[in-house]
C-alpha cells in the first residue's frame, strides 16, 4: 500500500474551492477515503492503483482552476 499526500493551490483555509473539491471527488470516485490534514490531504491505495488515481486528481484539480499541485508518495508503514 502507498500513502499519497497532496496539496492543491491556491489554498484558502476553511474554504476549499472547486479546484480542491474536484480533486477530492476524483480520488473518492475510485472508492478511496480522503483524509484532510493540517498541511496536506491524503489517501492510501494499492500501488497498482496510484498512477490512475493521481492522474485523475491532477486532471480534476487543473481542470477546475488549480495553479499548483504537490504530490508526495510513500510506502505505508509496515508495508516494506
Amino acid at each position: 500500500m502507498l500513502i499519497v499526500e497532496f496539496t492543491v493551490e491556491p489554498f484558502v483555509e476553511g474554504a476549499p474551492g472547486p479546484h480542491v473539491t474536484a480533486a477530492v471527488a476524483a480520488v473518492e470516485s475510485h472508492g478511496l477515503t480522503v483524509d484532510f490534514g493540517p498541511f496536506a490531504t491524503s489517501f492510501t491505495a494499492a500501488e497498482s492503483a496510484v498512477p490512475a488515481v493521481v492522474a485523475d486528481l491532477l486532471r480534476a484539480a487543473y481542470g477546475h482552476g488549480a495553479t499548483y499541485v504537490s504530490v508526495d508518495v510513500a510506502r505505508a508503514e509496515g508495508d516494506e
